[in-house]
């Protein structure tokens, strides 16, 4: 094995610890989980595409030394070379070619060649010389210098600003920016010498905002916007990504939380186009662990406008990553899909446990037991899987449909007992 060979078992290897039998069924989106781990554990970002293109072995040079280390910092090395010679065993040079002419021959032979290709081969070298020196990435030094911190200008209500401090005097890259969140179309170009930036929160969450120096993350941050209270918006299905906020002061009609076409109009929204309507809840102190909880629901959906396919999502929002089952109308169950550490598409996989006549009233519950969540409809478990994040607290949840949800009952508990929220409205 050489060490081409050797990026491409380690990249692989990566994929099997996250749970991945096979890159064959892989989709972009899992690329980019595979990305987020390594860069959890080295904090530099190595994006979707390059992480897809080691794995199917298509390319023909080692990958930059910055890039090499994280994949070593992943397995808990400092270093690539640490973990290369942790496994020089199994690494071995090219093969080289066998001759039978003697060393006076080869050398005579090799010396016409040199005379007769010098010229081309010294302008291959210089012409390939000039562009390695411009494609190349400078590497990013003092990246330890760096100061990053933030603060909201309001405690709990939207849009927020937030209020970014940074110091970058002394760190060596070509470019710098600030990201704030996962999105990145929401990044910022920043520069030396200036040391603040704001920027708006449109929706409630529990965000992470990133100090980038070039490609890699430099420092990271926690950004919790809360509301304290119920908070209603509405999003474009398509194209567009502005909140629309939804504000009314009655949203508990008859002991059922939810919206009612009149109140969306009231707020100027047109509901004959397709939207994403979204009921959020995100407080300020988070109390229930992720690794140990019950969350039960009971909810149905009203249509605003015709819909071949109606759905609901139960969004759980934890600190770092979100939990996520969407359920929709039997016959539509490619429109179903599941989000625990990676995505899983109705149209990549079977299912149709979470299709039922989301018009109709059904019991949904989310619970994770030792680091185990498992999900149930009308008490029939649906899903289970382990759970990737261990320490974190759970910061909120919503509600987001292509129609107007109904939601009878809401209670979150730890398994301790500890209640985070509980209502019968």
């Amino acid at each position: 094995m050489n060490e081409r060979d050797l990026v491409k078992d380690v990249i692989l290897e990566i994929f099997s610890k996250s749970g991945y039998a096979s890159t064959a069924q892989m989709t972009q989106r899992d690329f980019d989980f595979i990305s987020s781990e390594i860069e959890k554990k080295s904090g530099i970002l190595i994006s979707g595409t390059t992480i897809k293109r080691l794995a199917l072995g298509e390319f023909s040079r080692l990958p930059q030394i910055a890039t090499l280390n994280a994949i070593a910092n992943y397995f808990d090395y400092k270093t690539w070379q640490d973990l290369k010679a942790s496994r020089s065993k199994v690494i071995k040079p090219e093969k080289e070619i066998s001759s039978s002419i003697t060393r006076k021959d080869r050398f005579r032979v090799l010396k016409n060649k040199l005379v007769y290709f010098m010229p081309s081969l010294l302008l291959v070298i210089v012409i390939l010389g000039l562009f390695l020196f411009k494609s190349r990435p400078h590497s990013i030094l003092n990246a330890d210098t760096a100061k990053f911190s933030c603060q909201r200008t309001t405690a709990n209500d939207l849009p927020n600003t937030v209020i970014f401090n940074y110091d970058i005097d002394q760190v060596q890259a070509d470019s710098f920016f600030i990201q704030q969140s996962w999105d990145k179309n929401r990044r910022k170009r920043i520069y030396k010498n200036t040391h603040t930036i704001t920027d708006i929160y449109y929706e409630p969450g529990y965000h992470i905002a990133k100090l980038i120096a070039n490609d890699s993350i430099i420092k990271a941050i926690d950004v919790h916007i809360p509301t304290d209270r119920w908070f209603f918006y509405a999003i474009d299905n398509v194209v567009n990504y502005m909140p629309e906020y939804i504000k009314t002061a009655k949203y508990l009609n008859n002991g059922i939380l939810g919206l009612t076409t009149q109140q969306v109009k009231e707020n100027n929204i047109d509901i004959t186009k397709d939207k994403l309507y979204h009921y959020t809840y995100s407080p300020s102190e988070m109390t229930v662990r992720s690794n140990n909880f019950r969350l039960k629901t009971r909810i149905r959906m009203n249509e605003v406008r015709n819909s071949l396919c109606p759905y609901i999502t139960l969004e759980l929002f934890c600190q770092g990553y979100f939990i996520l089952m969407k359920m929709t109308n039997k016959g539509c169950a490619n429109k179903a899909a599941l989000i625990l550490g990676r995505e899983i598409k109705g149209n990549e996989a079977d299912l149709t446990a979470l299709t039922f006549d989301v018009s109709q009233w059904a019991d949904v519950e989310i619970a994770c037991n030792n680091n185990i969540v498992s999900m149930y409809i009308n008490s029939k478990k649906v899903f289970s899987a382990p759970s990737f994040d261990r320490i974190k607290y759970i910061s909120g949840f919503a509600f987001i449909s292509n129609g107007l949800c109904e939601v009878d009952n809401l209670e979150l508990t730890g398994l301790d007992g500890k209640v985070g929220y509980k209502s019968e409205f």
